[in-house]
């Protein structure tokens, strides 16, 4: 976490979900490398989860301008919103979190390689850090 931002919340928390989407992005083309033969349907989820990860990653980053440039002086409107936007984030990291699971299941290439099993489970556990880190951020 950067901590340039100070007390700031808005920004701090901006500044996780904006780490946390950019890795999520990524982690589903690591997915797709890592596993050459998966199946159709999963590349095309994981093309489909890459897309609304990198939207969310737009989002976060629109907010984060705007936060700068209001000086400090964040309204309780922009402040409910970007409550909203941190929560859609932790949500979409839940989704993603069962989505992996799933196919670490139910994929044959996944459930077979012992490797693809433990980057699954790792980017798991990374998905799983940005929502306790959000959670902790939202509920202070």
């Amino acid at each position: 976490m950067q901590y340039y931002y100070g007390n700031q919340m808005p920004l701090r928390v901006l500044d996780e979900a904006e780490f946390w989407k950019h890795q999520e992005e990524e982690h589903t083309v690591v997915i797709r490398e890592l596993v050459g033969n998966l199946e159709q349907e999963y590349v095309k989820a994981l093309k489909d989860w890459e897309e609304e990860f990198a939207n969310a990653h737009q989002r976060v980053l629109r907010y984060i301008q705007t936060v700068k440039r209001s000086n400090g002086h964040v309204s309780q409107t922009l402040y409910q919103d970007i409550l909203q936007l941190v929560t859609f984030c932790l949500e979409q990291s839940e989704a993603f979190i069962t989505f992996c699971r799933r196919i670490m299941e139910d994929s044959n290439p996944i459930s077979s390689n012992p490797t693809a099993k433990v980057v699954l489970n790792h980017i798991i556990v990374e998905s799983e850090y940005f929502i306790g880190v959000a959670q902790t951020i939202l509920y202070q």
